[in-house]
């Protein structure tokens, strides 16, 4: 057995939860009476410190001290720690799964980019996914009553999926530009070709910008766009301040950029991680507490060994995408070009599907509502799900799945795009 690595990176992970335990104890005031001064120039709200006035009273109204109460905090946090250890210890020791079911056959391939056929023969509506280029394609085909691709094969359509893998030395001096229009759009001709008409083309996370403009691009390849929680407006949410410092972090990336030619995972892990600081700890936390045994811990090992198995990403993406995307906005301002031309979503003629996570931490729902209020033709979906559970969690078939398929064969029925 190969062990395992995640989570990654862990020394961030770790420094994290002691960062947590610092923050919480520095924010102790020595008596209820002292917090007005004490935290007069904290960012708190107002709710905030009327919670913490509620708290201190009633820790008064016990008779317990301050002290006490700093010894109660701290035997929680030591708790909290030994429980992120220990769940770190059982996810690395749990036993692998089953192998995986053989590749499907391959359609068509250039670099290390490849066409998948998930279901041979098939002749219902033809649905081409595409992940983002940071993950691998296998969370659309992850386990056993968790794989969207088998999932929909077994409905009657004829699922597609483009595997782009790690970068090779061709990818790793492509930009946006070159994986659109060159990569993305020769595949989309394949797999018209093999399924003898246009297809429904289904982008997931980043996936869903790279379809939407090649969709721009090539409207008669394309018979219907489902864009699954695909971010558009990335100041969305308040989120300007964010995106701009993530921006502002490349100068100090390009030593890494230039070296290997791409961003390696690491830096990718560490900089999603600032869109939820302590959900690593805490999901690791709960992890002793599962039945090893059950579904619950298959699916959530099954998921971790995902997001460590990651893709590095080919510098002049990583430089388009923070710069551009993150620092200056350019698709909801519509700045992002492709081979020359404005990515707009209302130029697509077509209709289209959104799905947008409820629970979503990595694109905020509002920033893929802004995408949705550009689309002439758009369903809106709110699935009750996160980011990931959504394509593969443990309801992602009602949450997901169904309502894609009825979307798709809807579509189906419609007169391709001239």
């Amino acid at each position: 057995m190969t062990p395992r690595r995640g989570p990654r990176p862990l020394p961030l992970h770790l420094g994290l939860a002691g960062l947590r335990g610092w923050a919480a104890l520095a924010s102790l005031p020595p008596s209820s009476a002292a917090w007005p001064s004490w935290s007069a120039g904290w960012p708190i709200s107002r709710a905030g410190r009327a919670e913490a006035q509620r708290l201190l009273a009633r820790l008064d109204a016990s008779g317990s001290s301050a002290a006490e109460l700093r010894e109660a905090v701290s035997r929680r946090l030591g708790a909290d720690n030994a429980a992120l250890i220990a769940g770190i210890a059982a996810y690395r020791r749990h036993p692998e799964g089953p192998p995986p079911p053989p590749a499907p056959p391959t359609l068509w391939a250039e670099g290390t980019t490849r066409l998948l056929d998930h279901a041979s023969g098939a002749t219902g509506p033809a649905i081409l996914f595409v992940p983002s280029l940071v993950n691998r394609a296998r969370v659309l085909d992850l386990l056993p009553g968790h794989s969207l691709l088998r999932w929909f094969a077994a409905q009657g359509t004829h699922p597609l999926l483009l595997d782009w893998d790690s970068p090779g030395e061709a990818e790793r001096g492509m930009d946006l530009t070159g994986f659109i229009a060159g990569r993305l759009e020769r595949a989309l001709a394949a797999a018209q070709a093999a399924t003898g008409g246009p297809v429904i083309l289904a982008g997931y996370c980043m996936g869903g910008l790279l379809t939407l403009a090649a969709a721009i691009r090539r409207p008669e390849l394309v018979r219907g766009l489902a864009l699954l929680a695909t971010p558009w407006d990335f100041w969305a949410d308040g989120a300007e301040a964010r995106s701009r410092a993530l921006a502002a972090l490349l100068p100090a990336l390009e030593p890494a950029l230039a070296a290997t030619g791409t961003l390696p995972v690491e830096a990718l892990q560490a900089l999603f991680s600032g869109l939820d600081p302590f959900g690593v700890s805490r999901k690791f936390r709960g992890f002793p507490r599962l039945d090893p045994a059950s579904p619950r811990t298959t699916l959530f090992v099954a998921l971790e060994d995902w997001l460590n198995d990651g893709i590095p990403l080919p510098a002049p993406v990583a430089r388009e995408t923070l710069a551009g995307w993150y620092g200056e906005n350019t698709p909801a301002r519509l700045r992002w070009r492709v081979a020359g031309r404005v990515v707009d979503p209302a130029d697509w003629p077509g209709p289209s599907f959104l799905a947008i996570p409820h629970r979503d931490r990595i694109v905020p729902p509002d920033s893929a509502r802004a995408l949705a209020a550009r689309l002439p033709r758009a369903v809106l979906h709110d699935a009750p799900a996160g980011h990931i559970g959504m394509a593969a969690g443990s309801t992602a078939e009602t949450a997901l799945w169904q309502p894609l398929l009825a979307w798709a064969t809807a579509v189906s029925r419609e007169s391709p795009q001239g």
